[in-house]
């Protein structure tokens, strides 16, 4: 055989072990893609950012932390990791929310910042309409809370994964709150939405709304006699140390979500989805109760520290929902759906 022909068949012989091996290749990386699960299949972990606005021991991320991260980091078997921030940290609850729906930021716990675009949204802080956690949580895990998320794929791009709960709201101030009449004049921090701002100006409150990245100084500095919020968030976020009392009012429940954007979830494997949305199920259901239990234990720890809490007897409770009423009034000649809805949530609580 001549030197030219055994270059010939040895340049043959390359090539094809080449092929051999590059068709090897193939398929072990197409199984490895197929499944979307298998942490050795030399693809990049999807990294998830949950952005939220409460402090780090707040039982939203105390859930998220025991629940959430681990069961989507374990059960992706690696193809997914969560990394959590909390307390602000990708902005306010405004700018985050907005950061979910472009896709900078894959999924976030906000409140009902959304609910002057996805109108039914709203009812879901109407004043005085909740009865007790498990009238809420009926309602927000049932088909009401389905109808009340129906439009924020279409609208605004991110899917609804789970509610959660911010609790019950309260009035905390630096002054006492013994009766109506206190609230006049007296100025209260609310969140920049208008049923809130509403419902403040109803009981004749001086209204300052601000982020609650704002809170604290605005107490400190006595810009703001008082806020409302949920007593969990009201010790988790240390403003007990500017604050006197408490009002047990439960004016109004606030819930939250677990959001992800539409096209980061659409890019996902079903298995990936199936991880995510489990995850989200079993941590909302355990923030629920996180938040729940703690309410006497949270109350203890501000009366600790000097809070005194007033307790509405029946006639000053009398005189918040009678001073709220007419804002229904308003709500059912704007939205035609809203007596029919408010019917609906108060039928649940039987």
């Amino acid at each position: 055989m001549s030197v030219k022909r055994g270059f010939k068949m040895t340049a043959v012989l390359l090539l094809a072990a080449s092929v051999v091996l590059a068709g090897c290749g193939s398929s072990n990386q197409g199984t490895g893609s197929g499944t979307g699960a298998s942490g050795g299949s030399g693809q990049a972990a999807k990294t998830i950012k949950v952005a939220n606005y409460f402090a780090p021991e707040h039982p939203q991320n105390v859930a998220l932390r025991e629940k959430f991260k681990p069961l989507v980091e374990t059960n992706s078997n690696g193809t997914l990791k969560v990394e959590i921030y909390d307390n602000n940290k990708l902005g306010a609850e405004k700018e985050f929310y907005n950061g979910v729906r472009s896709g900078t930021i894959e999924m976030g716990i906000p409140g009902l910042i959304m609910q002057s675009d996805i109108e039914k949204m709203q009812v879901g802080e109407w004043p005085f309409l909740f009865e007790n956690f498990a009238h809420a949580k009926k309602v927000f895990d049932g088909p009401i809370g389905q109808e009340m998320a129906e439009d924020m794929e279409s609208k605004h791009g991110v899917k609804v994964l789970a509610w959660s709960a911010n609790g019950f709201r309260m009035f905390s101030s630096t002054k006492p709150l013994n009766s109506i009449e206190d609230f006049k004049g007296f100025r209260l921090r609310m969140p920049n939405i208008p049923n809130y701002i509403a419902l403040g100006q109803a009981l004749k409150a001086n209204v300052s709304p601000l982020p609650i990245s704002e809170v604290f100084t605005a107490l400190e500095q006595k810009v703001v006699d008082g806020q409302d919020n949920p007593i969990a968030t009201l010790r988790a976020s240390g403003w007990y140390e500017v604050q006197k009392y408490v009002l047990e009012s439960n004016h109004m429940f606030s819930p939250n979500m677990y959001i992800i954007n539409k096209k980061f979830w659409d890019a996902l494997t079903p298995e990936q989805q199936k991880v995510i949305q489990d995850a989200s199920k079993v941590a909302a259901d355990h923030e629920w109760k996180l938040l729940e239990d703690s309410f006497e234990e949270d109350k203890k720890f501000l009366q600790e520290k000097g809070l005194q809490f007033i307790t509405p007897d029946d006639s000053f409770k009398k005189a918040m929902q009678d001073a709220a009423a007419p804002l229904y009034e308003e709500f059912y000649k704007k939205y035609p759906w809203g007596k029919d809805m408010v019917e609906k949530i108060k039928a649940a609580a039987q």
